[in-house]
């Protein structure tokens, strides 16, 4: 900034003078000026714009959080006439349309690339919209390669542009990085997969790089897209010819959860069509010493891939990711046992007819529907199981919780879920055709009393919570018993009570519990006297008749509360009062002898001074 200041006095300057003088400064400020421009034409000023972050904040806050593409596509069109009018750089008016393009003269304002960075995002968010939509309408297909490729030629501008001197070098590889990004996607839709794999490559190439140039913060988001393009790429590897590449898209789905994005729908129908063709080579099953045929399509894909989902749910790296798997295969198992359940229908009439002399003995396709209903209520009690394990990691911490403002569980809690547990443990041993299993019955009732001894457990907790001494005391010993009766009878199915919680752990935490719960009852009997002796101050009066007094009195906050005397008691009033008349006895009324001659004399004389007013 260059600051001038002129000061003329009015006494002995001439006026040729303050005009030279004038001039001087003037010509001083037209040389610093030229001085000035000069050096910021030398040292140039380099545009950057983060594409990746501007694009993935873009999308979080305007739709994609929710796989709304249509309001993304509508936040990008008025941030582009926003830019346009602050810009100045309007296409013309509402009558005629002037095209104008964005040249490198004018890139010292980066928002000329924001244009056509948002350009190529309005038509790749119609371009998705147009995706979801030609699942019931095939024709908008057309459409939706016309803005994927509006979107690519949007992006060669881009980049393009960013191969001026005046864009730094992060800047350039961003846009390289989106240009293939965006290329990969037309040609994976087109079905090239070999051209999609290069550019899909090619982007996650240079975001690594830039990933392992900057900082961990400013590396998460690279990483993050890295991440979203590997499955895409190992997909255009398996159709490629890499039959490897399946078995890695199927791992990473499984880790997930799910897939979302391009690749969700076209997964999903190669690992169904996958499945499908290992389920044209099984014919039957077996389960507990005995062949089923398994005829069902549906329930051959669910049995193939039963041992992945569970070999998915043991490596789940948080609880999240495993009770989403969960539920998955427990949705999974519902339509397989719907699909057996409509076989059913029919064979349960001939059933009804053939079990007259053969009873006991059921069908192989009920026996088929016995056997998916066991796998679904087994996978019930894991899941429970791994809710009750997570829950009690919760409750070690329960302190720390505390003080974080956050809400605690409590045991009650547990005790929900075991009573689940319970009943699912119920419905197997009713399954048909396992009544004169007898290993089966026993095993079930073994894995019965380690549940009920873990549900005794969390009530006795539960009790210590309210100071219930005695309850919880006699609850423990329930546990012990229980515990006791698992160990004398788990000795021909030590394997199968593997997976079950350690009956042992319990059996040291509750005589721990015991010591505890003796000492913390001998500490309250110890203070109960303390707290009760101001409570028998009041010596049975309301609450009424004691408000100058303080003393602690249970019996308030219990429903037999005393407040005031009911019904109230009698109290004596003063009566109203009665008067009597003694002085009429004594009383003489005067004699009335005068006036009642005066009447009698009066005749037509008297009655004619009436009325004239003449009185005697």
């Amino acid at each position: 900034m260059i600051d001038i200041k002129l000061q003329v006095s009015s006494g002995n300057g001439s006026f040729s003078h303050f005009l030279q003088l004038w001039v001087f400064v003037f010509e001083e400020f037209l040389g610093a000026l030229h001085q000035t421009d000069s050096m910021l034409h030398c040292q140039p000023a380099l545009t950057q714009i983060p594409v990746l972050q501007i694009v993935k904040e873009s999308q979080q806050q305007h739709g994609l959080r929710h796989g709304d593409f249509q309001r993304y596509r509508g936040y990008c069109s008025r941030r582009l006439r926003r830019l346009r009018k602050t810009l100045n750089f309007k296409m013309g008016n509402r009558h005629k349309f002037t095209g104008k393009k964005v040249t490198e003269e004018i890139l010292s304002d980066n928002r000329y690339l924001l244009l056509i960075l948002m350009d190529a995002e309005r038509a790749w968010s119609y371009a998705m919209q147009l995706k979801q939509e030609a699942n019931t309408e095939p024709r908008k297909r057309f459409h939706l390669l016309s803005r994927l490729r509006k979107a690519v030629k949007h992006a060669e501008e881009l980049e393009r542009l960013c191969e001026s001197n005046r864009v730094d070098a992060k800047t350039k590889l961003e846009a390289q990085a989106y240009m293939a990004y965006l290329t990969g996607m037309l040609r994976f839709e087109h079905q090239e997969w070999k051209a999609a794999m290069e550019a899909f490559n090619k982007c996650k190439t240079i975001y690594e790089k830039l990933a392992n140039a900057f900082t961990e913060e400013q590396a998460v988001l690279y990483n993050q897209r890295v991440e979203e393009i590997s499955p895409n790429i190992r997909y255009c590897a398996y159709n490629i010819g890499d039959q490897s590449a399946m078995n890695e898209l199927m791992q990473m789905r499984l880790r997930s959860g799910g897939t979302e994005g391009l690749l969700a729908e076209k997964l999903e129908a190669l690992i169904t069509q996958t499945r499908a063709k290992q389920a044209a080579t099984m014919s039957e099953v077996e389960w507990r010493g005995r062949t089923v045929p398994v005829k069902i399509d549906k329930v051959r894909i669910f049995l193939l891939g039963l041992a992945d989902n569970e070999a998915a749910i043991v490596q789940a790296e948080n609880e999240e990711t495993r009770e989403r798997l969960f539920e998955s295969l427990l949705s999974e198992c519902r339509d397989a046992i719907q699909a057996v359940r409509e076989d059913l229908k029919p064979d349960q009439k001939q059933r009804e007819h053939s079990l007259e002399g053969d009873s006991g003995k059921v069908s192989n396709i009920q026996y088929l529907h016995s056997y998916l209903t066991y796998i679904k209520l087994s996978t019930a009690i894991k899941r429970n199981e791994s809710m009750a394990k997570s829950l009690q990691k919760a409750l070690l911490q329960q302190q720390r919780s505390e003080e974080d403002g956050k809400r605690t569980p409590r045991p009650q809690d547990l005790i929900r879920l075991y009573d689940i547990i319970l009943q699912n443990l119920v419905e197997l041993t009713q399954l048909p055709g396992l009544e004169e299993d007898k290993n089966f019955q026993k095993e079930i009732g073994l894995k019965t009393l380690v549940y009920k001894a873990y549900r005794c457990f969390f009530i006795a907790q539960s009790y210590v919570l309210v100071k219930k001494w005695s309850e919880a005391l006699v609850l423990y010993e329930r546990v012990l018993k229980y515990a006791g009766e698992v160990q004398s009878g788990a000795g021909a199915f030590t394997n199968s009570l593997k997976e079950l919680p350690d009956v042992q752990d319990l059996i040291t935490q509750v005589n721990a519990e015991k010591y505890s719960l003796q000492a913390a009852a001998i500490l309250d009997a110890n203070d109960n006297p303390e707290t009760e002796s101001p409570s028998l101050v009041k010596d049975g009066k309301p609450l009424s008749e004691r408000f100058e007094t303080f003393c602690l009195d249970p019996s308030l906050v219990s429903k037999q509360v005393s407040l005031v005397h009911f019904p109230p008691g009698f109290q004596p009033i003063p009566c109203k009062p009665l008067f009597f008349d003694l002085a009429l006895n004594h009383v003489a009324f005067p004699p009335l002898e005068d006036k009642v001659e005066q009447k009698a004399k009066s005749g037509l004389t008297g009655y004619i001074k009436g009325i004239f007013g003449f009185k005697s």
